[in-house]
């Protein structure tokens, strides 16, 4: 069981940065892909950026050169530094633990609550 808490969003301009963690429990981190999702509202979720246990990365068309993805095993913690920020990158992030480097959320077993980014234009 993979317990996950997301911290470090919040409201910035277009053009700012943020960068959100995911705080994981479980001695088993490492062996887990990281993926970030997103979602707006009366959207689907949709992949940001995900992140294998040997450090290998995989980021959505629409946030390459902007976001980056990193993980520190030894905190158990995931990070998403997101630059360049755009109002339509505005929606409710969440991180995922899962066994693929995939951009699918149904292949990823535990979610976190959830951090609000809002980009004002």
């Amino acid at each position: 069981q993979v317990q996950l808490v997301e911290s470090g969003g919040g409201l910035v301009q277009a053009g700012g940065s943020l960068r959100l963690s995911c705080a994981a429990s479980g001695r088993t981190f490492s062996r887990y892909a990281m993926g970030w999702f997103r979602q707006a509202p009366g959207k689907e979720r949709e992949f940001v950026s995900a992140i294998g246990w040997i450090g290998n990365t995989y980021y959505a068309d629409s946030v390459k050169g902007r976001f980056t993805v990193s993980r520190d095993n030894t905190k158990n913690t995931v990070y998403l530094q997101m630059n360049s920020l755009k109002p339509e990158d505005t929606a409710v992030y969440y991180c995922a633990a899962g066994g693929s480097l995939v951009p699918r959320p149904e292949r990823y077993d535990y979610w976190g609550q959830g951090s609000q980014v809002t980009v004002s234009s």
